[in-house]
């Protein structure tokens, strides 16, 4: 491993901590992109140094489009855990021990995904780590859009009562 791979690896250990985190936490449902869009950027940063590094090509961007739709996939599953509630008007969410346990296993499929692909050429090699933080921004952004139409439904339902915990699963 080298120092690069291992600040990287930290990197994406901190994130996934700060985003879980976060995600047990009670927290107004928001439409701010703001935390997707960060990681957004910062995943396209990592993901241009693996790709100026000789890495590209049609098998590439196929296998990295296949891991965002593996992204959107599990940022869909993971919503359904996810508790959204009207409080006094305002929309609330909280994830569970559910939502926690989905951010890991989409974070090891992510990873296995990215080993597969290692045994169908050298190109591919990196290819997962390179993206993770991508990965993330992705996940994270599908999750908050679909967790904002759940609000906006039970908001339009008129479940607004104040102190009520509506949970829609």
């Amino acid at each position: 491993m080298t120092a690069t791979t291992g600040v990287d690896v930290l990197i994406d250990v901190a994130i996934l901590a700060f985003i879980l985190y976060r995600q047990l936490q009670v927290r107004p449902v928001r439409g701010n992109m703001r935390l997707p869009m960060i990681l957004g950027v910062i995943g396209v940063i990592e993901l241009s140094q693996f790709l100026n590094h000789g890495h590209h090509g049609a098998a590439v961007i196929a296998a990295l489009a296949g891991s965002l739709v593996l992204a959107a996939i599990t940022a869909a599953i993971r919503a359904a855990t996810v508790h959204v509630w009207i409080d006094a008007g305002q929309a609330l969410r909280q994830g569970t021990s559910i939502t926690a346990v989905l951010w890991i296993v989409s974070l090891g499929l992510h990873l296995g995904y990215d080993y597969l692909l290692e045994g169908k050429g050298s190109s591919m090699a990196g290819l997962g780590s390179a993206s993770l933080v991508l990965y993330f921004a992705v996940t994270y952004a599908i999750q908050r859009l679909i967790l904002q139409a759940r609000a906006q439904r039970i908001a339009g339902a008129g479940q607004q009562d104040i102190g009520a915990r509506t949970t829609s699963w």
